[in-house]
């Protein structure tokens, strides 16, 4: 057997060794397995930090909502059914923790496009300095900022549907609507963020609307 053949060996056998999320989570359930639950945060903190910057479109303050995120996730433990799947739980709690975030931040008035485009200065310096950016990474900070002007279920769904990649089953399951409603629910939202966009990606000696790049959400 060959080094490569080895390698493929190793890698199968780590592949059926390895543990679930499903069965960590039941180890941080019944003994507070740190090592279960150091897994599960290598798993799915950059998700849950890309959901957070993507909902709130304040890129420093997302790596404290994934910290305060686990943290709940730790101490809801006893929380988690055993039959249910663990990413659906976990995009709940992360999504339930936005919400309370967003509602933080309209208490604070921070939620007007004005102070939103103070209180995000990385999202307009990037659309504002073509020296430093290429067209297209001006045009995905334009994206972003659009982000953050729609209500909030329609930024939710496209975050998990275009961010995330999730299925509109998954998507379902998380938010707990039919399939029938995600489905309309992102159609309504991408029109609602086309009809930010279109003037913003308009060229000026081109005065016929260009695509946005959807999947940079």
């Amino acid at each position: 057997m060959n080094g490569r053949q080895k390698s493929k060996g190793r890698g199968i056998l780590a592949g059926l060794f390895a543990s679930s999320d499903e069965q960590n989570m039941w180890r941080v359930q019944t003994s507070s397995d740190p090592e279960a639950f150091a897994r599960l945060v290598a798993r799915w903190q950059d998700p849950i930090y890309r959901l957070c910057a993507r909902m709130t479109g304040d890129y420093v303050r997302a790596e404290d909502l994934t910290q305060e995120i686990f943290t709940k996730v730790f101490i809801r433990a006893k929380d988690f059914q055993p039959h249910a799947k663990f990413s659906t739980w976990l995009w709940r709690i992360a999504l339930n923790h936005c919400y309370d975030e967003l509602r933080r931040m309209k208490r604070r008035h921070e939620s007007s496009l004005d102070e939103d485009a103070d209180a995000f200065p990385e999202l307009a310096s990037a659309a504002a300095s073509p020296d430093a950016q290429t067209v297209s990474d001006e045009e995905c900070a334009l994206v972003r900022g659009s982000l953050l002007r729609l209500p909030e279920i329609s930024r939710t769904v496209l975050a998990l549907r275009y961010c995330e990649g999730l299925k509109l089953r998954e998507i379902s399951e998380i938010l707990e609507l039919p399939e029938s409603t995600i489905h309309s629910r992102i159609a309504v939202a991408l029109a609602q963020i086309t009809r930010i966009l279109e003037p913003q990606l308009r060229d000026h000696d081109d005065p016929r609307p260009r695509q946005f790049p959807q999947v940079v959400l």
